[in-house]
């Protein structure tokens, strides 16, 4: 039975440190700041990142160096037989893309999962993926599973500003113009491809309804589970954790046979288009 490593990238939330703990390698994402490159949970931590991009500094995303994918990949086949890599979603990057022209030159070593997602749905899947791992999964047969449950998952996220979505081209100026007048706190939503407005809420609260609402809703109609006993319920958020906790505590009393398993800061390549002060609710079907 060959054995597996478990590789995905930064934009699952995953920290260096959660990486040793789980058995699963996390490459940084790039960040241009004022065009100067610095890499996530490196060199760069979520209060530098709040800060630069409260001073409004230029930050742009970008993929890992094609180089650092190799050279990771070249030195986990020494110690191990196959790798299976979870990029974020192809819809958001074309990280995924390359990888898996990389992964070419492997003769099948390397399984690319196209797994469309990012952020805590991303992390589930990487953690189902070592989980896979353990049960004694090949990568194809873990790469197979992934793929074909990619859209087993849900994430809304309510934005307490619009001004970022604006600033990086996500929404029309208009629509920014007229969301900041009125003090909206749109709920926006990532089911796969791309993030999509959901819904327009007037207040926090109200937002935070239409979260919990669209979550149960999942259950009974796109998943079938109406108690949830077979999902994952997960919470990210951008700069304030007090809040995340006390949405937490509002989940959890929604779905009472239900934990939130995580509530973990949102990656910075979503953060830096949505800003600080957003909340998500996320669900993920559990493994089998």
């Amino acid at each position: 039975m060959g054995t597996v490593a478990i590789v995905t990238d930064s934009n699952s939330g995953i920290t260096q440190g959660q990486a040793e703990e789980y058995g699963i390698h996390v490459l940084p994402m790039p960040f241009y700041i004022n065009d100067k490159v610095y890499y996530e949970d490196i060199d760069l931590t979520q209060e530098e990142f709040y800060r630069k991009l409260e001073e409004n500094a230029e930050i742009s995303t970008s993929m890992p160096l094609v180089g650092m994918v190799t050279d990771l990949w070249d030195k986990l086949l020494g110690e191990y037989d196959e790798i299976v890599h979870i990029p974020m979603s192809s819809g958001l990057s074309s990280s995924c893309e390359t990888a898996a022209m990389l992964a070419q030159e492997y003769g099948g070593k390397v399984q690319v999962v196209n797994n469309q997602r990012i952020s805590v749905t991303q992390k589930q899947s990487a953690l189902d993926a070592a989980e896979l791992a353990r049960r004694g999964s090949s990568a194809a047969q873990i790469k197979e599973y992934l793929e074909k449950t990619k859209y087993d998952s849900s994430i809304y996220i309510m934005v307490d500003t619009l001004y970022y979505l604006k600033k990086g081209g996500r929404i029309t100026p208009a629509a920014a113009a007229l969301g900041t007048l009125l003090k909206l706190k749109p709920v926006l939503q990532i089911q796969g491809e791309k993030l999509d407005a959901f819904a327009k809420a007037r207040t926090v609260r109200q937002a935070r309804g239409i979260m919990i609402e669209a979550v149960k809703s999942d259950f009974s109609k796109r998943f079938g589970d109406e108690t949830g006993e077979n999902m994952h319920l997960l919470i990210a958020y951008t700069k304030d954790r007090e809040t995340a906790l006390d949405f937490k505590g509002q989940v959890e009393e929604a779905f009472p046979r239900q934990k939130v398993t995580v509530v973990d800061p949102l990656s910075l390549s979503v953060a830096c288009h949505i800003g600080p002060g957003a909340l998500a609710l996320a669900c993920a079907k559990r493994l089998p």
